[in-house]
């Protein structure tokens, strides 16, 4: 096991650092959606669930799943039947980090509560679905999942879970339970949401809560260099620098994400909680110094009490537990790096 703290990316590392066995083999893509049956955690039975998926890269390549936040798709890159850019686009297509000429990524729109009939919606829910679309597709196992956030809380459930179906796991900016500071956070959020819910309000109650949320994804740092000046008077009221940026990206969420789902997939989160010691696979840790709402402290209880070897890489960055969205430059050698050790063993 280690520690290191990331370097700058460099042109000649980056260059020598792909050593994945090329596929010569058009791009394949499936982008479409599977039924499935599993047994929820909190529902206590059996259900059938649709799941939506993409599946997209070199047919004949070893399938890496790849999974983000609760507000990421299935869409992690464009594809020529959706040409829309993906959510991690600088991480993964033809010549990037996560090469679709030398592997397949598989992703999944996230179940919700509602999908599965059940109370709440774990992270082993997630993870259980995942593996049943490996069965629906004809994928014996996946050489690789890569999860940031949300994403690497079900990476790790899967790791546990399903361990004889994976590879390696490559987990960002996520641990095996959340920080009490970080459910604090979100339980406020949603009392918002819920509070929007019952006045009638709930799309402002969805951007007040996304926007709040924002404010724990990024350093102090950050948002001190960019929104520093002062107020001004507008439209008959003082406005802050900030404010503008925090109520775009509210308004951007409000029109594709909905209350219901959110209040699930928040809680989904605060409930996730892993045996670290149930990792048995091989496992990448990449983590952010300035992320306050998964902090290096769990990442390094994490790596030492998993069941398997594992690495800590940590990244310097302002960007806190967005860094895994923003530093695709630092990240592009750690995820070649880490795909990398299973393709050569």
């Amino acid at each position: 096991m280690s520690l290191a703290v990331a370097p700058e990316a460099t042109g000649s590392f980056v260059q020598q650092a792909s050593r994945i066995p090329r596929v010569e083999a058009p791009f394949a893509c499936q982008r479409g959606t599977r039924e499935i049956r599993i047994t929820p955690r909190y529902a206590g039975h059996p259900v059938t669930v649709q799941v939506r998926y993409l599946w997209a890269g070199a047919p004949a390549a070893p399938t890496v799943i790849v999974q983000g936040g609760i507000s990421a798709e299935r869409d992690v890159c464009a594809t020529a039947e959706h040409a829309v850019p993906g959510w991690w686009e600088r991480l993964v297509g033809r010549g990037r980090a996560i090469d679709l000429d030398d592997v397949r990524v598989l992703a999944i729109d996230w179940l919700d509560a509602d999908a599965l009939q059940s109370p709440s919606v774990s992270s082993e829910d997630q993870a259980d679905a995942l593996a049943a679309l490996l069965d629906t597709l004809g994928i014996a196992r996946a050489e690789a999942f890569v999860g940031a956030s949300y994403g690497a809380m079900v990476g790790l459930a899967f790791a546990a879970r399903h361990a004889d179906r994976l590879g390696k796991l490559v987990a960002l900016a996520g641990a095996h339970r959340p920080h009490p500071y970080a459910t604090a956070q979100r339980a406020v959020q949603r009392g918002i949401v819920k509070l929007g819910l019952d006045r009638g309000c709930v799309d402002e109650a969805l951007s007040l809560a996304r926007q709040l949320a924002l404010t724990t994804y990024r350093s102090g740092e950050e948002i001190g260099r960019r929104f520093s000046g002062g107020a001004e008077y507008r439209d008959g009221r003082f406005q802050l620098p900030v404010e503008g940026w925090l109520e775009h990206h509210g308004r951007r969420f409000v029109a594709r994400f909905d209350a219901p789902r959110y209040l699930a997939l928040s809680e989904s989160i605060d409930l996730h909680d892993i045996d670290p010691k149930a990792v048995r696979v091989p496992t990448s840790l990449i983590g952010f110094a300035s992320d306050r709402l998964v902090p290096l402290a769990d990442l390094c209880a994490l790596q030492q009490r998993l069941g398997a070897p594992a690495s800590l890489e940590v990244i310097e960055t302002p960007y806190g537990h967005d860094g895994f969205l923003k530093e695709h430059e630092r990240l592009a050698p750690l995820l070649r790096e880490a795909l990398n050790a299973w393709s050569t063993t």
